[in-house]
């Protein structure tokens, strides 16, 4: 597991790049392209032509780090050359790594919960109860089945 120190940014060299280039050749790049030094602590992230294949560079305070993944189905998502530099937040990189369109993530659930983590529970069939107030009445409880959302919302 690799933790990142806050205020660490994720840098994608937009456009193509030869995979076949090692920490010399991409730390280069870093200088050139991005203009940044490639031994300041960010993550600079490279793609290969079929854009199945991506290089990660990361100076780790001891010495340069090289991670490669390639998916087996798939293509990154990847931004157009004419974007130019391009940064990225450490969880972006993390929906990138698993193939997932990190450009408009959209949330799986879109039901709105109480603020108030007291009205919610979970009665005896691991079901979610969450108290509605209706206009035209008294308050009613309203039952979702145990998967509809993860459980970290009801913390």
């Amino acid at each position: 597991m690799i933790t990142l120190a806050a205020g660490t940014r994720v840098w994608l060299a937009v456009g193509r790049t030869d995979m076949r280039k090692g920490f010399d050749g991409l730390s280069a790049l870093v200088q050139q392209k991005l203009a940044q030094d490639p031994f300041c602590g960010h993550l600079f992230v490279f793609r290969g032509r079929r854009g199945d294949l991506l290089k990660v560079l990361w100076y780790d305070g001891q010495g340069l780090c090289l991670f490669a993944k390639r998916l087996e189905r798939g293509r990154f998502v990847w931004p157009s050359p004419a974007d130019g530099k391009v940064v990225i937040s450490p969880a972006q990189l993390g929906m990138l790594l698993e193939g997932i369109d990190w450009r408009m993530p959209r949330r799986t659930c879109n039901r709105s919960w109480p603020a108030d983590p007291a009205l919610r529970q979970i009665d005896s069939t691991h079901s979610l109860v969450v108290p509605v107030a209706d206009r035209s009445g008294p308050m009613r409880a309203w039952r979702l089945p145990p998967k509809t959302c993860p459980t970290t919302l009801l913390r």
